[in-house]
């Protein structure tokens, strides 16, 4: 009897791991918003990561959180580390590639509370008076993040920061544009 219990269980459990491996291993996330602000101005938030902490959704997850900004903002090697407490994990972003005021390219790397490493970009074009950012991350999905996946998406676990993140850069961009126009 209890032989055919464990040999139940074990199928189960190799159906299961067979049918985790199988899901897709690519994610995309991305959300979009109209900004009222020039695209200069909100290319200048997005490629200085030193300016991050005024809108990123992440950044008040830690007040304590430890921050290393190097290298000239707005050119390709410009980096950010952060170090802090278990919601904030720790990890880095470098600029890969840019074309100013149209698009930031940026290596994200996770390093805890998991090892992962994505690509994030953002676009920046004009529309009416303002812009519209569309803001992706894309990566690949090891066995854990597809077993993860089953009960929920790294579209659901994202997205709404970005799109409160959008929101956030929308008021600073908007605050960094009347501030500009006024000089």
């Amino acid at each position: 009897m209890v032989k055919s219990i464990l040999l139940g269980v074990a199928a189960v459990l190799a159906f299961v791991a067979l049918y985790v491996q199988s899901r897709p291993s690519e994610f995309r996330v991305e959300r979009s918003a109209t900004l009222a602000a020039p695209p200069d101005v909100v290319f200048a938030q997005l490629a200085d990561f030193g300016r991050w902490s005024a809108w990123s959704p992440w950044e008040k997850l830690d007040p304590a959180m430890k921050r290393t900004v190097s290298g000239p903002p707005a050119t390709i090697g410009h980096g950010y580390a952060w170090s802090g407490n278990a919601k904030a994990g720790e990890g880095r972003m470098t600029i890969t590639a840019l074309k100013p005021v149209e698009r930031v390219a940026i290596r994200l790397e996770f390093l805890k509370p998991w090892k992962a490493t994505n690509e994030t970009v953002f676009t920046v074009a004009p529309e009416g008076s303002g812009c519209r950012v569309t803001w992706t991350m894309s990566g690949t999905n090891g066995f854990l993040m597809k077993a993860m996946g089953l009960v929920t998406s790294m579209d659901s676990m994202v997205g709404k920061d970005f799109e409160e993140g959008l929101r956030n850069l929308g008021t600073v961009a908007k605050a960094a544009a009347s501030t500009h126009a006024a000089r």
